[in-house]
């Protein structure tokens, strides 16, 4: 019954019908996952999207937590003898912790708090006499309570633990902390401002030194700063609506008159406000701004992830990988089109001219040697000048040359993952490794690195790691499966994020594969040991065979699919094959003809699409991309140049640029475009290139800021 309500509850905040919310919950609990519940079961979902189901996942998590909080409390308040019906009654009514936990304050178990030692010295029946404020002189009501031998000295001791009292009623008054949460959560100001002594070690933060915002309109990004500088020891903010404000609703609440019983519940008020709900207010504010703030950087993050794996790859294309330096030399790999390390070696371009003719000769050969088709130089320290003197070399036929974003490499190199493929390699051959392959398929090579480390986000770590790693392996799962995985050529790593396969799984394919062979068939994965029927069905429409005996299994079409396309294609007196290649022949196909109680038209318009175009990558098609020669370090530039970038991360606040100088540049929000532009992901997203303005360069700082404006900033591509 209870499941049953918060499921009607998700229906109803998500303007959804029921019965696709219960579906969701009920393959959820059986284990599949989001691509596949979005992808395979759009007859009992109603076509939800990705999207949806997680939204529906995550609230279903909430209303969980809420329930086995609201239970936890329940038991509570029975064991202590307070339960009653109405008060059963307000905490099953309940919909937010907020409120739940503001109905059980007055009942939790106490520490000894200033209300309860005045309690303890029988305080309690001066302070709801006071309370009532019918008239009473405070001072007369006082005198019998006077009693040294309790703790109460004098008439103002008695008073102080009365009004003690008082301000703990006021503090637990469920219609007060509603009144004060409002005012907190729409009128509350942040205000910052840097510690006595810290403004040289904190001049990172002097933004900020400062700073006054309003809670309820301040940016991720503002308040993420304002809280890595209290994190530091930089600067102190607190946020706080206008005690004025804040008293008077108070005082609207609980002063009747202007009597002298009525002076000391004044009294107690305010001190009610500022030792015990201004605090506990604030507390409640910082822990709401902070999750707004989490979950703004975090879908930020999400997005700039989710761009970056998607980028065009350039295929299986034989590679040679550089991994550039100065001093300690450049390592150089060359890879066949499936990743596999040919060759690793060094060379010292940079040494002495002598010695940079000698190593050009020396790659010169090794592309001849391995039939090497494109070139990956990393961006890293020496990059642009390793990139310039590759470009140098007479090749005997064009090669492509790119840089490529080395974000992470580093830590891919010192992984497990790196250990256990090449143990007896170097860290920056590894590295190297890394960059070839991200250059051939930018997704495979980068699901083996933590997301975190990509370089694509803001705060990652001062945001909510649980929710974080959450978003992001949702991310990596979409777009892994989204594209769909070469069973005969994915890592390890690679296959953990299809549905339905785990570490173990993915590992013992890997093993299996080694083993036996190839894959020929998808229906050859029941033979992987602990890889049982409900993870064949998980997995098996996600994972590509290419050049199997069933066409279909190069497709996303899912084996228990497979009997309608035959079906099809017998009614039409062909083959699947002839179907996949023959438009004319599908455009005889009634698909309302296949319609069954568990395969709609959804699918089968799936079903149809696919075999249009079988296991086609969704990514859009590679283009080379080249920086402005000439133009290599922070000091080349000038303002007015225009030059070609790269974006490399979105924030709030605008895209940082990489335009070949070792440092992005910022295109703030504001110089986007000529237009007005309230989300920098309107207008590009990462691995986009763009053309830019040089506004101004900050050597000091090391800071480039750039503009788009006037139509320079438009895609390349």
């Amino acid at each position: 019954m209870e499941n049953k309500l918060l499921l009607k509850k998700i229906a109803e905040e998500q303007n959804l019908g029921l019965p696709q919310v219960e579906a969701v919950a009920a393959l959820l609990a059986d284990g599949a996952t989001i691509p596949f519940i979005a992808r395979y079961r759009k007859e009992v979902t109603g076509s939800l999207d990705e999207v949806v189901v997680a939204a529906i996942r995550d609230r279903l998590n909430q209303l969980r937590e809420l329930a086995d909080r609201r239970e936890a409390i329940l038991n509570s308040l029975e064991k202590h003898g307070h339960l009653t019906d109405e008060l059963k009654a307000k905490v099953l009514a309940a919909e937010s912790m907020a409120v739940l936990e503001d109905i059980y304050l007055p009942y939790k178990p106490k520490r000894r708090t200033k209300g309860v030692i005045a309690r303890e010295k029988g305080l309690e029946p001066l302070a709801m006499l006071i309370f009532e404020q019918k008239g009473t002189d405070p001072k007369s009501a006082a005198a019998p309570f006077v009693d040294p031998e309790k703790g109460v000295e004098s008439l103002e001791a008695a008073l102080s633990g009365a009004r003690d009292i008082i301000a703990e009623i006021v503090n637990e008054n469920n219609e007060a902390r509603a009144c004060l949460r409002h005012l907190f959560f729409t009128k509350a100001t942040v205000k910052s401002r840097v510690l006595p002594d810290k403004e040289e070690l904190g001049a990172k933060f002097r933004d900020y030194f400062e700073w006054e915002e309003a809670v309820a309109t301040i940016p991720s990004h503002r308040l993420m700063a304002i809280r890595r500088g209290e994190t530091e020891g930089v600067l102190s903010f607190r946020i706080l609506p206008d005690e004025a404000a804040a008293l008077t609703i108070l005082e609207d609440l609980f002063v009747k008159g202007n009597g002298p019983d009525a002076a000391q519940v004044r009294l107690a008020v305010k001190d009610g406000y500022k030792r015990l709900l201004s605090n506990s207010m604030e507390t409640e504010v910082r822990v709401h701004a902070k999750l707004k703030a989490d979950s703004e950087a975090i879908r930020v993050f999400a997005e700039n992830l989710r761009q970056l794996l998607l980028s065009p790859p350039l295929g299986a294309r034989r590679v040679m990988g550089i991994d550039p330096g100065f001093r300690t030399g450049c390592k150089v790999v060359c890879l066949d089109r499936q990743g596999k390390l040919l060759h690793h070696d060094t060379v010292y371009p940079f040494m002495s001219e002598k010695k940079a003719a000698a190593d050009a000769k020396k790659i010169k050969s090794l592309c001849e040697r391995y039939e090497i088709e494109a070139i990956a130089v990393g961006n890293g320290t020496a990059g642009r000048e390793t990139e310039a003197f590759v470009r140098a070399i007479p090749f005997s036929k064009p090669l492509t040359l790119i840089m490529v974003n080395e974000s992470g490499a580093s830590i891919y190199s010192a992984s497990e993952v790196a250990r256990e493929e090449f143990p007896d390699l170097d860290l920056t051959v590894r590295g190297s490794v890394s960059i070839g392959r991200r250059l051939m398929d930018p997704l495979a090579e980068l699901v083996k690195i933590d997301p975190k480390s990509i370089g694509v986000g803001q705060y990652q770590h001062d945001v909510d790691q649980r929710a974080l790693k959450q978003t992001l392996d949702d991310v990596v799962m979409s777009c892994v499966n989204g594209i769909g995985v070469d069973l005969n050529r994915a890592s390890a790593q690679l296959l953990t994020y299809v549905s339905g396969l785990n570490v173990r799984i993915a590992r013992n394919i890997v093993a299996h594969r080694d083993e036996n062979g190839a894959f020929s068939s998808r229906k050859a994965l029941m033979k992987v040991p602990r890889l049982g029927p409900k993870a064949f069905e998980q997995c098996a429409g996600f994972l590509r065979v290419a050049g199997g005996k069933n066409p279909l299994d190069a497709s996303a079409v899912h084996p228990e699919s497979y009997h309608i396309v035959n079906d099809m294609a017998k009614d039409l007196g062909a083959t699947v094959d002839d179907l996949m290649k023959n438009p004319s022949l599908r455009a005889k196909i009634d698909i309302a003809k296949y319609v069954t109680p568990s395969v709609g038209i959804p699918t089968l318009k799936d079903i149809l699409a696919e075999l249009a175009r079988p296991g086609r990558d969704p990514r859009e098609k590679f283009e080379a991309f080249s920086f402005a020669e000439g133009i290599e370090k922070i000091a080349d530039l000038l303002p007015g140049m225009k030059l070609p970038g790269i974006v490399t991360n979105i924030t709030a606040f605008g895209a940082f640029v990489d335009i070949g100088v070792h440092q992005d540049g910022l295109v703030h929000v504001s110089q986007m475009a000529d237009r007005f532009v309230k989300d920098p992901a309107q207008i590009v997203k990462v691995q986009q290139k763009v053309t830019v303005n040089v506004l101004k360069v900050d050597l000091a700082r090391n800071r480039i800021s750039l503009s788009m404006k006037s139509g320079t900033g438009r895609n390349q591509t």
